[in-house]
This record gives C-alpha cells, structure tokens and sequence, in this order.
C-alpha cells in the first residue's frame, strides 16, 4: 500500500465566481486570445490557424493576429461560430500509468478517462510523464495557461520523490548547479530531504523528464513521483484519480500569482558574458562538457 503524501487538510470545493473580466474579457479582446478562451489550444497553436486563413469575423477572413474582437461580434472556425465557452478550471490527481493526452493509439488509459465527457473541450496545462502522480490544472483558458507555463513567470512546482537509496548532500548541491539536458540547463530552485530516501524538489522549469532525468545522471533511481503543488496550487488530500473544480480563492490566488511573479531569466556562466540561456549554445565536445562548470559537480558524484 502506498503510503499518503500529504497531511494538509483538505478545503471543500465551490464553483468559482471570479469576474471574468479580470481573466478574460470579451470586451475588446485579442482574437488569439479569444479562440484559446474557446478552447482551441494555445495562443500560438490558435495563431496558426488564424494566419491559415481559418477564421472569419463578422463574414470576412482574418489573418491580422492583432484584431480585436467585441461581445457583438461573429467569429468562425471553418465556418463554425464560436460562441464564448464559460471559462472551467479544474484540479485533477492524476494516478500512474495515465497519459497526459485527449486520445493516443497506443495508450491504453488518459487523464481524460478520469474526467466528465464534457471536459473533452478542456486541455491540461503542463504534463505529467506516464509513471509520475499529482497535480494537474485541466482548464479552458489559453491565456491563464500561457501565463503559467512561460519560463519567465517563474511560478513554483514542488514534487515529492523517492528514491531507490538514501539521497546525500553532495547530490542536492549537483541538482542545484544544474546539468544539461537536450542542449538546455536544468536545475531546481530548492532541495529538501524529508526522510533518508525522500526529497521534496521546487522547480521553475519544466522540461520533459527533468527530475528523473537529472536523479538518474546521479545514480539515483525514481520510484515514486509525485507533484504536490503548482503556483499556489495545493493537491492537499484529493483523492488519487479524483478531480474538483477549483475554488474562487484559489482561482483569485492563481490569476495574481502569473500578474505578480517576477521575470526569471536563467544564465550560463560563461568566461566571456552572461548569456540568456535560451542563447546559450550547449557544449558540443566531450572536451567542452568537462569544462563546464554545471557539469563537473555531477561528474564527481
């Protein structure tokens, strides 16, 4: 039997009554805005079909990605109006061994097996990996979305893990340092030893795989994984594979922590300046690697 995460107790959930004008308001907005609000993914993913020529306002095509749309107005999707869906959010404890996916060939189970038929609409922010538990936000709200897993924005993600042998102190200062992963440097923000084997992590990053990624560089095994907490978002004691609406507090606390949270950007050091990271070139020799200052730490390990 597993043993539980988490001792906070849990707040009985009610339907969240945030104005909307504060998240996503229909007066005068951004059309990318207004078709990720509908449910239509991402902004950028929305910005495609927006330059393809797949909408229409008020019967004539639009490709101006900065027009601006009104309650009046008629927007069509390949000739299908779009009426403004109420905006939905909700927390979900996503068990192991489900996809984070609307439908997948080769997946026998996805997170949207867990949820009611009419959140086929919805689309979750972030991923969990396959093996991993815990915290999903399922919403329809592109631009909330957007806001929370842009790197800049900075917002927390904190994840309970065990391990398969004790965890040391020279390990918590590697994953501090940081390492390269798929011509990025991952790092987290704070390392906590809960127990011999047990470690709570804080991430800003979400790169695909990162904590088993970087424990596995290490020598550790993952054989658990769970995410507890995203932004102010507490998974506290939901049921495993149970899901609830958010509250209106939490919803209020959510839209102020992405308007509030500071710009992070990350640098490499480097002899010559510091360089954003998403400029700086990874190293491309073995020769580099050994040289470089995030990576020795870890080779010593």
């Amino acid at each position: 039997m597993k043993t539980p995460f988490f001792s906070e107790p849990h707040q009985p959930s009610q339907p969240p009554r945030l104005n909307q004008r504060e998240i996503s308001a229909l007066d005068g907005i951004r059309i990318n805005k207004f078709l990720a609000s509908a449910g239509f993914g991402s902004r950028r993913s929305v910005e495609e079909l927006i330059l393809k020529g797949s909408v229409a306002v008020n019967g004539s095509f639009c490709r101006n990605l900065s027009k601006k749309i009104a309650p009046q107005d008629d927007v069509r999707v390949n000739g299908k109006q779009i009426r403004q869906a109420p905006l939905r959010y909700l927390l979900l404890h996503k068990p192991a061994g489900y996809v984070c996916t609307r439908s997948d060939r080769f997946a026998a189970k996805t997170i949207f097996d867990l949820l009611p038929s009419e959140a086929s609409t919805l689309f979750h922010v972030g991923r969990l990996d396959k093996e991993s538990e815990g915290l999903l936000l399922i919403t329809n709200d592109g631009a909330l979305s957007q806001q929370l897993l842009h790197p800049s924005r900075g917002i927390d993600k904190e994840y309970e893990v065990i391990l398969d042998h004790p965890f040391t102190e020279k390990a918590a200062a590697a994953l501090k340092k940081g390492t390269w992963i798929e011509g990025a440097v991952a790092r987290v923000e704070s390392v906590t030893q809960l127990g011999p084997c047990k470690i709570k992590l804080v991430l800003h990053q979400g790169l695909k795989r990162q904590i088993r990624v970087m424990l596995g560089q290490l020598g550790f095994d993952v054989k658990r994984l769970v995410r507890t907490r995203l932004g102010p978002l507490k998974l506290r004691q939901l049921g495993l594979g149970k899901y609830r609406e958010l509250t209106t507090q939490e919803l209020e606390t959510l839209v102020k922590a992405t308007a509030t949270s500071p710009a992070r950007v990350r640098v490499v050091p480097s002899k010559k300046k510091n360089v954003p990271l998403r400029f700086q070139r990874s190293p491309s020799s073995e020769k580099e690697k050994r040289k470089h200052p995030l990576l020795r730490a870890s080779q010593k390990m």
